[in-house]
């Protein structure tokens, strides 16, 4: 996937920030924990360096001019190659309990042209004891609805790191989720969207949430890279 995305020296650099974003931390906590405690660490790294790697290779791409002549090949070189989610998301735990609100930053790109889209997104929950940071990577299947508006469905992996009273514990669970994607213009440059989903843990417990995220989209336009 990093070949197809951009320069091969942007995957190292987007590790690199991302191990300076979460990776002392993960450090750390992997003293006198139990193995796969922090591999939970070490994957949500790769999470965010997926994230960021994204946004280093569509800013880096570099359009080879065309002919004059040949408009709709100039069309596809400036199409949207990466999505940009920035936004707020919540969460309830449908046991009970109070409604969370976090912040919300993902990106999203086609890997396979109306059939596959992958998606990498972090969310830091805070309450008055607890943080918990989630992570997640969604594969989702698209539909086009019009012009204007999209619609994906999204299976995957979140990693959930909860601090809470001193301690600390990450966990998995899956999570399903529906993506609506508005669009004001045909170039798909600037929209909103719409994002419910459905998680469940896989730690003791089995805590079941239903959360909802919204915000501004930002199409980032390069060269046609996706399969066909």
């Amino acid at each position: 996937m990093f070949r197809q995305l951009g320069h091969a020296c942007s995957a190292p650099r987007a590790f690199q920030v991302a191990l300076k974003l979460v990776g002392a931390r993960t450090s750390l906590r992997a003293l006198g924990a139990p193995f796969w405690r922090p591999l939970c660490g070490y994957a949500r790294v790769m999470f965010v360096a997926v994230l960021l790697h994204l946004c280093f290779s569509a800013s880096g791409q570099v359009s080879v001019e065309k002919p004059c002549g040949n408009r709709q090949q100039a069309d596809e070189d400036n199409e949207t190659v990466v999505i940009l989610e920035i936004g707020a998301a919540t969460s309830w735990d449908v046991k009970g309990g109070a409604a969370t609100f976090a912040p919300n930053l993902a990106a999203e790109t086609t890997l396979k042209e109306n059939w596959l889209e992958i998606a990498a997104g972090v969310s830091p929950f805070y309450t008055r004891n607890t943080t918990e940071w989630d992570t997640d990577l969604l594969f989702k299947k698209p539909w086009t609805l019009s012009r204007k508006a999209e619609f994906m469905a999204g299976v995957g992996p979140v990693w959930e790191d909860l601090k809470q009273n001193g301690k600390v514990v990450d966990s998995i669970s899956g999570e399903v989720a529906g993506d609506f994607m508005f669009w004001p213009t045909r170039k798909h440059r600037f929209g909103w969207f719409l994002e419910p989903a459905y998680d469940y843990s896989f730690a003791g417990g089995h805590q079941q949430s239903l959360g909802i995220s919204g915000g501004l989209l930002i199409g980032i336009p390069g060269p046609h890279l996706h399969g066909t």
